[in-house]
């Protein structure tokens, strides 16, 4: 194990991230454990709030600690150890407090309980997922996949590929698949395959492009109605046992 770690993690530089992304799971469901206790009036639990004063949301503190780290990483002592591993952790404990509010921050009022509230769990989850993402290597827009054996042409060809990947991820995301169109900018298949299928009914592309009544209409309505069925119901499920149910 030790010998594995030394390999895949310590030799490619990809200590800090690791300790970023343990800081940044282990920060949220702390967090949402405390949220949880406090809702449930908890009397015992330390995290209870009393009357009086200033409520800071712990988006404050998290906004603070993601500025420390962040000048702290651009520093002198960014880039040696443990000072890096120091300031990535506090970078991901800063990241989960700040997008655990998410919602609160799009819409600039408590929602944190609210059906609205989902919104910061659905953000919490996409960074996991690009995070762990980075951890095995991929590298955003498959510049790690352009042959460099020729200095002279290897600026177009990442050129060439950063172009064609960004606009197929564009193209995704107007066509209101948000997951699929940022997990795209790591893996380009993903990116490729939400371009190409029949755009969500209620995306900028549908309106642009699909006419009222129209037979893409009517399927786009169709399968959107289908996949709520299938998937929408597992996710709030799984949302509800690691955030809570909004009421």
């Amino acid at each position: 194990m030790t010998s594995w770690y030394q390999r895949e993690i310590v030799d490619p530089g990809k200590q800090p991230l690791i300790v970023l992304f343990l800081a940044f799971v282990a920060t949220f469901l702390l967090v949402r454990f405390n949220a949880r206790m406090i809702r449930a009036g908890v009397t015992w639990w330390p995290g209870n709030l009393t009357r009086g004063g200033i409520r800071l949301h712990h988006a404050v503190f998290g906004t603070v600690f993601m500025l420390v780290a962040g000048v702290g990483g651009f520093s002198s002592i960014g880039n040696v150890t443990p000072w890096a591993e120091v300031l990535a952790g506090l970078f991901g404990c800063g990241s989960a407090l700040v997008l655990d509010e998410f919602a609160l921050i799009v819409r600039l009022r408590d929602v944190y309980w609210s059906e609205q509230g989902r919104t910061s769990v659905d953000a919490v989850f996409l960074a996991v997922a690009v995070l762990g993402l980075l951890l095995v290597g991929v590298a955003p827009f498959g510049v790690d996949q352009v042959a460099v054996e020729n200095a002279r042409y290897a600026a177009w060809e990442y050129v060439w590929v950063v172009a064609v990947n960004g606009g197929l991820v564009v193209l995704t995301l107007t066509k209101g698949k948000v997951w699929t169109g940022l997990l795209g900018i790591l893996v380009p298949v993903l990116a490729l395959v939400g371009a190409v299928r029949l755009a969500r009914p209620d995306s900028p592309w549908a309106r642009w492009r699909y006419r009222p009544g129209s037979r893409k209409t009517t399927r786009a309505h169709r399968r959107e109605h289908q996949q709520r069925a299938r998937w929408v119901g597992v996710r709030k499920r799984l949302e509800d046992a690691l955030a809570g149910r909004p009421s």
